[in-house]
């Protein structure tokens, strides 16, 4: 190890690897973070997609819509029971 520029080289290879801004070990957490947000984007889009197709259903029929305010509202008409039963 008498060579200096084989030194340098190491010491510099070492800094970029752990200690630097653009380490490989921060490279691997924003990639790993990348994916999660890539695979939130993609489940968001899902959800999106079928609450659209869920708020279509409700506004064109009436049916869909009083049966949605009785099981998520409690909603009844009048002289009726409500009778939850929970599994």
């Amino acid at each position: 190890m008498k060579n200096k520029y084989v030194i340098t080289l190491v010491g510099f290879l070492v800094w970029i690897s752990f200690f630097s801004q653009y380490s490989l070990m921060e490279r691997v957490r924003l990639s790993r973070n990348f994916n999660q947000l890539k695979y939130d984007k993609e489940y968001y889009r899902e959800q999106i997609k079928r609450d659209s197709t869920r708020l279509h259903e409700l506004t064109t029929d009436d049916e869909n819509l009083e049966k949605f305010a009785r099981e998520q509202y409690y909603m009844k008409k009048p002289n009726e029971d409500i009778f939850v039963v929970v599994e």
